[in-house]
């Protein structure tokens, strides 16, 4: 066999070996950002349930009325990195990676960079008992199933 007939055979042999990793590669990763994409918004909403949990704590000491709004994040005034604000209707379905309140609902949503969503809700009373995390009755509950 002539060296430029195994020198092309061995550079088939290294390109065939590059696409089967990258096969395997891709989805790998591929899932990896969307086990790091849920563990942010995890991280968020621990942060604001820890929030919400302050401002009810501190609530408890000084007394008078709880916030009329069903937004948690009017209740701790923070808003996480690319929140869109209160909306009347989900934003277009193209809009991913984002947060928002809708108001037509009463859900604080995140849509993941998939499309699908993680939605969470201000609960009182007896509602609240599913809370992770609740005082005085109000909590923030997790409407879905989980991971995307």
């Amino acid at each position: 066999m002539p060296a430029s007939d195994r020198r092309k055979y061995e550079l088939a042999v290294f390109i065939l070996i590059v696409v089967i990793l990258l096969a395997f590669l891709f989805p790998a990763l591929e899932r990896t950002r969307v086990q790091i994409e849920e563990a942010a918004v995890q991280t968020e909403v621990a942060a604001l349930r820890v929030e919400l949990l302050d401002y009810l704590a501190h609530h408890e000491l000084v007394g008078g009325a709880l916030p009329a709004s069903d937004n948690p994040l009017r209740w701790v005034q923070r808003q996480p990195d690319a929140y869109l604000g209160e909306l009347a209707a989900p934003p277009a379905a193209s809009t991913t990676g984002v947060w928002y309140f809708n108001r037509s609902r009463g859900e604080l949503v995140y849509r993941y960079r998939r499309g699908n969503e993680a939605r969470f809700r201000l609960v009182r009373g007896v509602e609240a008992t599913g809370a992770a995390a609740r005082l005085a009755g109000v909590g923030l509950l997790r409407l879905d199933d989980g991971p995307p």
